[in-house]
């Protein structure tokens, strides 16, 4: 009988959803529930993030090494925390450094002004892969593959390619997963004390590696990674062959954002795979029922209005919830996500009949239906959801988060509203559909592999932002028509949401095969 010998994964990423506070977008889900799935498959996982001055606080949290790090010019003293997280089979790791925690602990991402993008988050992460390549490149024993998590992992590859100092790591697989091609941290090659020479001074590098495709006197982080990585994936399918394709802005098409010839590169050298996100199906949620939901929006919206007791928001969210009666609304629809243009673009898009698709909804669906948005982000869009839930009684804005809130929202409502203008993966409609939620998704990226149009939800399409604006309107209200007028189909596409399987344990089956233990051609 043959013995299979665990291999190991070291995953490299900004967030990581194992532990509290270590969670901003879906990249969070996948750090956290992928590597927990790999271990069935006989690979354990290591999951490094930097610490945010708040991360090795957290209970049963070890410090695990110190160690000397040359980076800007100095040598740097971190320390790593070895820190218990939602899986017990996973080691989660975080950095401690003052430099994670400059801008206020537990604070992952900061949004530097639009003349110098990324400056601040951009020296972060290369500080967070110089750690890790110095860490691994001094290690007894290397890993058998590191997976790198977007723009943010991506300055790996960098050292792994081009410093002496780190050419051990040429012998261990590297992957490199996009989860969100929109973001890519362009910085400059130098003259800039967030700039490529001013963190590695004397790297020896390779200009047509690593610099941006318009802005030649750039580093382009995600382009470096896509070049340079021994395989590139994207988290769904669909996606995968999406960013193949130029972004149109005239219809309203994500794709490529300027690096589709790389990643048609990488196709033709079979090195860009799509795999699907996973979803756990042991989830056994907390009881709920119309007066929980009242209850838990109460309780939130109090903690949000003594955290900023100034937001218009959450004054109306208040008085909407107060005026709600005992009984479950005769269609209530849900949106649960984060209020950026990826998101939320179609909620505020003009309809051909010149309203905005909220706007529309809403008319349409009067008092007897009632829309719960939950979810904050960029200013403009959250503005723009705020005045639509001004304009209409039957929608209410919580503007936050609370995963108990969202959790119950899954699990009560009748039609989950997703009209992402591209989605990579998603996960909310994934969660929805887990409890029995049918969803009305842009067929777009992940939606599209994981909704079927009519079976187990409602899919719509357009030519452009007013066509796909009015078919997410129209694909809605028919949606709440059919539960009204036809209750036997309506139950059937429940049912069938309800047992579709997108199984972590499979897509970690295909990650193995297709990335880590994947033959170069």
């Amino acid at each position: 009988m043959t013995v299979t010998t665990n291999r190991e994964v070291v995953f490299v990423a900004a967030e990581n959803g194992a532990l509290r506070g270590g969670k901003v977008g879906g990249v969070a889900d996948v750090v956290r529930d992928l590597p927990a799935a790999l271990s069935a498959h006989n690979w354990s996982a290591t999951v490094i993030t930097p610490a945010y001055g708040a991360l090795h606080k957290l209970k049963g949290a070890v410090r695990e090494a110190t160690i000397e790090v040359p980076f800007a010019g100095s040598v740097e003293t971190v320390n790593f925390w070895q820190v218990p997280g939602s899986f017990s089979n996973v080691r989660n790791l975080v950095i401690d450094h003052e430099l994670f925690s400059r801008n206020g602990p537990g604070k992952i991402y900061f949004n530097d002004d639009a003349a110098r993008p990324f400056a601040t988050d951009a020296s972060k992460f290369a500080f967070l892969c110089a750690i890790v390549a110095e860490r691994l490149t001094a290690a007894e024993t290397l890993p058998d593959a590191i997976h790198l998590h977007d723009w943010h992992a991506a300055f790996f590859c960098l050292l792994r390619n081009f410093s002496p100092r780190h050419e051990r790591l040429l012998t261990v697989r590297t992957v490199f997963t996009i989860h969100n091609l929109s973001y890519q941290g362009t910085r400059p090659l130098r003259d800039d004390e967030s700039s490529l020479e001013r963190w590695f001074p004397g790297l020896g590098y390779d200009q047509s590696s690593v610099q941006d495709l318009t802005a030649l006197n750039c580093i382009n982080p995600m382009a470096t990674a896509i070049r340079l990585a021994d395989r590139v994936s994207t988290v769904s399918p669909t996606y995968a062959k999406e960013i193949c394709l130029p972004s149109n802005a005239g219809t309203s098409f994500v794709g490529g954002e300027g690096l589709e010839s790389l990643l048609v590169s990488a196709t033709n050298e079979n090195r860009l795979v799509g795999v699907l996100n996973g979803c756990y199906y042991d989830h056994t949620p907390a009881t709920s029922n119309w007066a929980a939901i009242r209850s838990e929006m109460i309780d939130q919206i109090n903690k949000w209005r003594k955290a900023d007791p100034t937001h218009p928001a959450h004054e109306l969210a208040a008085t909407r919830v107060a005026d709600l009666t005992g009984v479950h609304p005769e269609n209530l629809l849900v949106s649960v996500g984060r209020l950026v243009a990826q998101k939320a673009t179609l909620f505020s898009a003009t309809t051909d009949n010149g309203r905005v698709a909220l706007d529309e909804i809403a008319i349409e669906l009067a008092t007897k239906s009632l829309l719960i948005v939950l979810g904050s982000g960029d200013a403009e869009y959250e503005q723009s959801v705020l005045d639509i839930a001004e304009r209409n009684n039957n929608v209410i804005f919580l503007r936050g988060y609370s995963e108990s809130l969202a959790d119950m929202l899954y699990q009560l409502g009748d039609l989950f509203l997703m009209p992402s203008s591209f989605e990579p993966c998603g996960i909310s409609q994934m969660l929805a559909m887990r409890a029995g939620q049918p969803c009305v998704v842009h067929g777009v990226g992940g939606l599209n592999d994981t909704v079927d149009d009519g079976q187990s939800g409602f899919v719509f399409v357009g030519d452009d932002l007013q066509s796909q604006a009015t078919a997410f309107a129209e694909t809605t209200v028919h949606a709440i028509e059919l539960r009204r007028d036809q209750p036997k189909v309506w139950r059937s596409i429940c049912q069938r949401a309800e047992q579709m399987r997108f199984e972590w344990h499979d897509a970690a089956a295909a990650t193995i095969e297709s990335l880590y233990e994947a033959e170069d051609d």
